[in-house]
């Protein structure tokens, strides 16, 4: 595979709009390099008998169960509200929208 090259990389700062020097150059090279060719051979291990995952263990829900309890009603959860309006809090406008 062949390597980057310091003219790519200067390509890429270009389209990035980012200014390096010349040592930077050499240096993102060398980088640039190694995660190419990490990718490809991270590439060469994947296949088709290995399923995609977005998780290396299995996730389960940890929040507890959806149960109703006693609550405020709407009357008292209004009660010290300074203004409501159709068993809501009303608040005031912010964006000027209707």
């Amino acid at each position: 595979m062949p390597g980057i090259t310091r003219e790519e990389v200067a390509h890429l700062a270009r389209l990035a709009r980012l200014e390096l020097a010349d040592e930077e150059l050499e240096h993102f090279a060398g980088q640039l390099d190694d995660i190419i060719g990490a990718v490809a051979r991270v590439a060469e291990v994947a296949d088709q008998d290995v399923p995609p995952t977005s998780h290396p263990l299995p996730l389960t829900n940890v929040m507890r169960a959806d149960e109703v309890r006693p609550s405020l009603t709407p009357e008292q959860a209004l009660s010290g509200a300074p203004a409501q309006e159709q068993q809501r809090f009303k608040v005031p406008q912010i964006l000027g929208e209707d």
